[in-house]
Protein backbone atom coordinates (compact mmCIF):
# COMPACT_ATOMS: atom_id res chain seq x y z
CA UNK A 1 0.00 0.00 0.00
CA UNK A 2 0.96 3.80 -0.44
CA UNK A 3 3.00 5.36 2.48
CA UNK A 4 0.88 8.29 2.21
CA UNK A 5 -2.26 6.29 2.18
CA UNK A 6 -0.93 4.35 5.38
CA UNK A 7 0.14 7.71 6.82
CA UNK A 8 -3.49 9.13 6.51
CA UNK A 9 -4.91 5.71 8.04
CA UNK A 10 -3.00 6.13 11.10
CA UNK A 11 -3.98 9.54 11.70
CA UNK A 12 -7.46 9.08 11.32
CA UNK A 13 -7.52 6.07 13.53
CA UNK A 14 -5.20 7.10 16.13
CA UNK A 15 -5.20 11.14 16.21
CA UNK A 16 -8.85 11.18 15.23
CA UNK A 17 -10.92 8.44 16.13
CA UNK A 18 -9.23 6.81 19.27
CA UNK A 19 -7.38 10.37 20.39
CA UNK A 20 -4.27 8.37 21.52
CA UNK A 21 -1.88 10.11 19.44
CA UNK A 22 -1.31 13.56 18.13
CA UNK A 23 -2.02 14.09 14.31
CA UNK A 24 0.69 16.31 13.41
CA UNK A 25 3.58 18.48 15.05
CA UNK A 26 6.81 17.66 16.81
CA UNK A 27 8.41 18.00 20.15
CA UNK A 28 7.48 15.23 22.50
CA UNK A 29 8.00 11.20 21.99
CA UNK A 30 4.36 10.63 21.43
CA UNK A 31 4.74 12.57 17.79
CA UNK A 32 7.39 10.85 16.33
CA UNK A 33 5.22 7.27 17.00
CA UNK A 34 2.85 7.65 14.10
CA UNK A 35 5.66 8.49 11.63
CA UNK A 36 7.71 5.92 12.73
CA UNK A 37 5.41 3.57 12.54
CA UNK A 38 3.98 4.84 9.28
CA UNK A 39 7.76 4.34 7.59
CA UNK A 40 8.30 0.79 9.68
CA UNK A 41 5.00 -0.62 8.40
CA UNK A 42 6.22 0.16 5.02
CA UNK A 43 9.56 -1.85 5.30
CA UNK A 44 9.61 -4.08 7.75
CA UNK A 45 7.48 -6.49 5.78
CA UNK A 46 9.96 -6.60 3.12
CA UNK A 47 12.90 -7.87 5.44
CA UNK A 48 10.51 -10.17 7.56
CA UNK A 49 9.35 -12.14 4.73
CA UNK A 50 12.71 -12.67 3.41
CA UNK A 51 14.55 -13.28 6.58
CA UNK A 52 11.48 -16.52 7.04
CA UNK A 53 12.33 -17.56 3.54
CA UNK A 54 16.23 -17.21 4.21
CA UNK A 55 15.71 -19.52 7.49
CA UNK A 56 13.66 -22.21 5.89
CA UNK A 57 15.63 -22.45 3.17
CA UNK A 58 18.99 -22.68 5.28
CA UNK A 59 17.51 -24.91 8.32
CA UNK A 60 17.70 -27.63 5.81
CA UNK A 61 21.17 -27.62 4.63
CA UNK A 62 23.34 -30.24 5.55
CA UNK A 63 25.64 -27.68 7.77
CA UNK A 64 22.94 -27.33 9.75
CA UNK A 65 22.16 -31.02 10.17
CA UNK A 66 25.54 -31.62 10.82
CA UNK A 67 25.71 -29.10 14.01
CA UNK A 68 22.95 -30.56 15.45
CA UNK A 69 24.58 -34.13 15.12
CA UNK A 70 27.81 -32.88 16.22
CA UNK A 71 25.38 -31.83 19.84
CA UNK A 72 25.48 -28.11 19.53
CA UNK A 73 22.70 -25.99 21.16
CA UNK A 74 19.51 -25.63 18.98
CA UNK A 75 20.38 -21.94 20.41
CA UNK A 76 24.10 -21.93 18.85
CA UNK A 77 23.29 -23.65 16.15
CA UNK A 78 19.99 -21.24 15.20
CA UNK A 79 22.22 -18.24 15.87
CA UNK A 80 25.78 -18.83 15.03
CA UNK A 81 24.95 -20.62 11.84
CA UNK A 82 21.56 -20.19 10.51
CA UNK A 83 20.71 -16.62 11.10
CA UNK A 84 23.96 -15.38 10.47
CA UNK A 85 23.88 -17.06 6.73
CA UNK A 86 20.31 -15.85 6.26
CA UNK A 87 21.41 -12.20 7.26
CA UNK A 88 23.59 -11.55 4.17
CA UNK A 89 20.75 -10.85 1.93
CA UNK A 90 18.89 -8.92 4.51
CA UNK A 91 21.49 -6.39 5.26
CA UNK A 92 21.78 -5.92 1.38
CA UNK A 93 18.20 -5.43 0.97
CA UNK A 94 17.96 -3.48 3.92
CA UNK A 95 21.00 -0.70 2.36
CA UNK A 96 18.91 -0.63 -0.64
CA UNK A 97 15.70 -0.02 1.67
CA UNK A 98 17.96 3.03 2.69
CA UNK A 99 17.41 5.32 -0.04
CA UNK A 100 13.54 4.42 0.04
CA UNK A 101 13.15 5.33 3.90
CA UNK A 102 14.81 8.83 2.67
CA UNK A 103 12.23 9.33 -0.43
CA UNK A 104 9.58 8.01 2.18
CA UNK A 105 10.92 11.05 4.67
CA UNK A 106 9.26 13.72 2.09
CA UNK A 107 5.86 12.19 2.71
CA UNK A 108 5.82 11.61 5.95
CA UNK A 109 7.32 14.86 6.98
CA UNK A 110 5.01 16.50 4.98
CA UNK A 111 1.74 14.34 6.07
CA UNK A 112 2.59 15.02 9.76
CA UNK A 113 3.72 18.31 9.42
CA UNK A 114 7.36 17.88 10.82
CA UNK A 115 9.97 20.04 10.63
CA UNK A 116 13.04 18.25 9.24
CA UNK A 117 15.54 18.19 6.23
CA UNK A 118 12.65 16.71 3.58
CA UNK A 119 10.32 19.97 4.37
CA UNK A 120 13.76 22.11 4.00
CA UNK A 121 14.32 20.76 0.59
CA UNK A 122 10.22 21.00 -0.86
CA UNK A 123 10.20 24.57 0.91
CA UNK A 124 13.37 25.47 -1.25
CA UNK A 125 12.02 23.73 -4.09
CA UNK A 126 8.39 25.98 -4.23
CA UNK A 127 10.88 28.90 -3.37
CA UNK A 128 13.58 28.18 -6.47
CA UNK A 129 16.37 28.45 -3.51
CA UNK A 130 18.80 26.12 -5.57
CA UNK A 131 22.10 26.24 -3.35
CA UNK A 132 19.70 24.74 -1.26
CA UNK A 133 18.77 22.19 -2.75
CA UNK A 134 21.75 21.15 -4.25
CA UNK A 135 23.31 20.78 -0.73
CA UNK A 136 20.70 18.29 0.09
CA UNK A 137 21.13 16.30 -2.87
CA UNK A 138 24.72 16.26 -2.08
CA UNK A 139 23.84 15.34 1.71
CA UNK A 140 21.17 12.54 0.54
CA UNK A 141 23.87 11.03 -2.05
CA UNK A 142 26.63 11.22 0.72
CA UNK A 143 24.18 9.57 3.30
CA UNK A 144 23.36 6.75 0.54
CA UNK A 145 27.17 5.93 -0.24
CA UNK A 146 27.93 5.87 3.72
CA UNK A 147 24.66 3.26 3.71
CA UNK A 148 26.19 1.12 1.16
CA UNK A 149 29.45 1.38 2.66
CA UNK A 150 28.03 0.16 5.74
CA UNK A 151 25.58 -2.72 3.59
CA UNK A 152 28.79 -4.06 2.33
CA UNK A 153 31.13 -3.97 5.76
CA UNK A 154 28.20 -5.56 7.56
CA UNK A 155 28.17 -8.26 4.88
CA UNK A 156 31.95 -9.22 4.52
CA UNK A 157 31.66 -9.95 8.49
CA UNK A 158 28.63 -12.09 8.09
CA UNK A 159 29.91 -14.21 5.18
CA UNK A 160 33.93 -14.79 5.26
CA UNK A 161 33.97 -15.62 1.50
CA UNK A 162 33.18 -12.09 0.94
CA UNK A 163 36.01 -10.46 2.68
CA UNK A 164 39.40 -9.32 0.17
CA UNK A 165 42.85 -10.04 1.07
Amino acid sequence: MPLFWLEIMLIIIFAVWMRWLPASGSGSLAHLVLPASGIAVSLVPVLMRLTRSRMIEILSEDYIRTARAKGLRASVVLFKHALRNALIPVVTILGFQFGMLLGGAVITETIFAWPGVASLVLESIFNSDFPVVQAAVAIFALMIVMANLATDVVAAWLDPKVRLG
